[in-house]
């Protein structure tokens, strides 16, 4: 009897035991440098960074708690990472979209400030220098005591941004250009494209539905975007299904000269086919 007693209450205690890492696990508390992030869109660039925001606690921070000199993983944690949405510039040097990690080295009338291409590391240990994208100095400015470390984006422009790095009485200003004009370029062109074929697949379906004249004007809107083989072939080829072969010849010549141009030319038969027996028709 004793023995059924003691066996629940055991299993009770282990119960209770096993639980409690469980529940110390999920339990949040305050971090020491939590985790922050800073966005900055300039122009269409979006500008993400992501780090871990160490207090002052009373310390004098840059040649104190930093020794001058000294490699720094500019924050706290793992290493500080800025990631471009497209290629910005910083003090003359191209930099590809993408994420990077972004190291200091601390001075007391000059900074070094370094682009690493390896993002995911923890800190100083795995820095490696080969890696560096670059490295350009910037000088420190005094500012009213900053407690916690923090990244601030200022005056920003459509084609620029300043990064500024704060903390204790220290400010560090990075300036990161961005050519805007050029990225926008990019854009319109890249979306014409997308457009101009998304009318020809279209017009395709709208001539497969038997709407001749709605096809046609989706046709016509498309090569006003960017005349392609696929455009002018398919508006050839709807044109002469109704039996106006005189403009639909020269429309399919152009879309061959055009296909020849491209990898992609899938009815490349079709085509020639169409030039030899349209010929005598028009």
């Amino acid at each position: 009897m004793l023995r059924r007693l003691v066996r629940p209450a055991v299993l009770l205690a282990a119960l209770s035991l096993s639980a409690t890492p469980a529940l110390a696990d999920g339990l949040a508390m305050p971090q020491p440098s939590p985790a922050a992030s800073v966005m900055q869109t300039v122009g269409i660039t979006p500008i993400t960074v992501s780090y871990s925001s160490p207090g002052k606690k009373g310390r004098d921070v840059f040649g104190g708690l930093l020794p001058f000199g000294t490699l720094w993983r500019t924050g706290a944690n793992g290493a500080t990472t800025i990631e471009f949405g497209t290629d910005v510039t910083i003090a003359g040097t191209a930099v590809p979209a993408g994420k990077y990690a972004l190291f200091t080295i601390p001075g007391k009338a000059e900074w070094t400030v370094i682009l690493n291409k390896n993002p995911n590391q923890g800190g100083t240990r795995q820095y490696d220098e080969k890696l560096d994208l670059l490295r350009t100095k910037v000088k420190p400015t005094t500012i009213p005591v900053r407690e916690r470390m923090a990244f601030v984006f200022a005056d920003t422009t459509d084609e620029g941004t300043h990064l500024d790095l704060e903390w204790d009485t220290t400010r560090v200003r990075l300036p990161i250009q961005v050519a805007t004009a050029d990225h926008v370029a990019a854009a319109t062109t890249g979306y014409q494209k997308t457009s101009s074929r998304a009318l020809a697949n279209a017009a395709r379906y709208r001539a497969g539905a038997g709407d001749a004249k709605g096809a046609l004007a989706l046709l016509d809107a498309s090569i006003a975007i960017e005349q392609t083989w696929f455009n002018s072939w398919l508006k050839a080829d709807l044109l002469a299904k109704g039996g106006d072969y005189k403009a639909a010849y020269p429309l399919a010549e152009t879309a061959y000269a055009l296909g020849q141009k491209d990898d992609y030319f899938f009815w490349k038969g079709q085509v020639e086919k169409a030039l030899k027996d349209w010929k005598s028709k028009r």
